[in-house]
């Protein structure tokens, strides 16, 4: 923001002039991580960029300014007003738009990166708003960012059951910290808001350029893996990579989803870092450690040559005791452990 950010606290209207800057409103006093990110990206987009903020909550003042978030009692995006905390608003993604499946409830940041998130994102992947690339990273960037943040700032719990720790140093926790405590000067709120800003934003656009950067240079390695499964096996249940590092099971379960694929794919080969190949098990789900199917049971903590007579295939190097993943000096041999596995599992049917 350097030279370009002006944040202003006030409690009184100012004498009328000329309005030279935009002027984002928000509230004084304590801040939280919704406002702080929320103002955040509107100063990222070309019509706010050196728009002053005003923190404060009279009426007069805000109702003079270009936009108004996290205040004011009102929520209606034609005239750039986006509070959430009056009694009648209980907007989600999915009653804004109810091709999104996220209900939880939306806090500031939410309603301005739903109203602005595409240009955001846009712009920052150097994509068209209507791109599909970049409605997938708009998704993402919800789902695994901003929701936290409104769930967080409405008071919605994660689950129903109670929680068996506290996580204290999240995003909104350490917003929360950079206010003043109650026995410190509190005449320094609005340097704090700029910290909280630089936080938030920071950590949002470090998000998004891994998405850019990282993740979706994977997806389209999966993609490309995942086309050509059934050139690995007629199954169509083995899908291989040249090689290993991919982050690979996310996209797979998205990609098994979106293309509409019949038969699950059960086995992933990769060569690792020695040049020997793996043969891992694909889990039930992402993030999950029980698998679709796990590499037979008699073979599952056995090594080298008692392995190769085991399985009657050579150049065995192990596989885990869990039964997850296991390895072979080639990829011929490494494709016939996952092979016999398909095998082995249809005679047991």
């Amino acid at each position: 923001m350097g030279d370009e950010s002006s944040i202003i606290s006030s409690t009184s209207p100012p004498q009328k002039k000329k309005k030279v800057q935009r002027q984002i409103g928000t509230h004084n006093g304590q801040f939280h991580a919704d406002e702080a990110l929320a103002c955040f990206m509107l100063k990222q987009l070309p019509e706010f960029k050196n728009a002053e903020i005003i923190r404060t909550r009279d009426y007069k003042i805000l109702e003079d300014c270009d936009i108004v978030v996290d205040v004011g009692g009102v929520y209606d995006p034609v005239k750039n007003r986006f509070d959430h905390h009056q009694r009648t608003f209980n907007e989600n993604f999915n009653s804004l738009d109810s091709k999104k499946i996220w209900v939880t409830k939306l806090s500031s940041a939410g309603l301005v990166y739903f109203h602005f998130g595409r240009q955001l994102i846009s712009q920052t992947m150097e994509k068209s708003e209507t791109d599909p690339i970049t409605e997938l990273i708009f998704d993402k960037i919800y789902e695994r960012f901003i929701q936290e943040i409104d769930g967080i700032d409405n008071g919605i719990d994660q689950t129903e059951e109670k929680p068996k720790y506290r996580i204290t140093t999240g995003l909104s926790s350490r917003v929360g910290c950079l206010n003043p405590g109650w026995n410190q000067p509190q005449n320094n709120r609005d340097e704090l808001f700029e910290k909280a800003m630089e936080l938030t934003g920071s950590e949002l656009m470090e998000r998004i350029n891994y998405y850019k950067n990282t993740w979706l240079p994977a997806r389209d390695i999966v993609l490309t893996a995942f086309n050509n499964r059934h050139n690995v096996d007629p199954s169509g249940e083995v899908m291989c990579f040249e090689k290993g590092g991919v982050p690979w099971k996310e996209h797979l379960f998205n990609l098994e989803e979106e293309l509409k694929a019949e038969t699950p794919v059960k086995y992933v080969l990769y060569q690792d870092l020695t040049g020997q190949w793996r043969v891992q098990c694909v889990p039930l789900q992402d993030g999950g450690f029980q698998n679709r199917l796990s590499l037979p049971e008699e073979w599952r903590g056995v090594r080298d040559d008692e392995l190769s007579k085991k399985t009657g295939i050579k150049d065995c190097v192990f596989v885990h005791a869990g039964g997850f993943i296991g390895g072979n000096k080639t990829y011929e041999g490494v494709l016939k452990m996952a092979q016999k596995s398909l095998e082995l599992n249809k005679v047991k049917k």
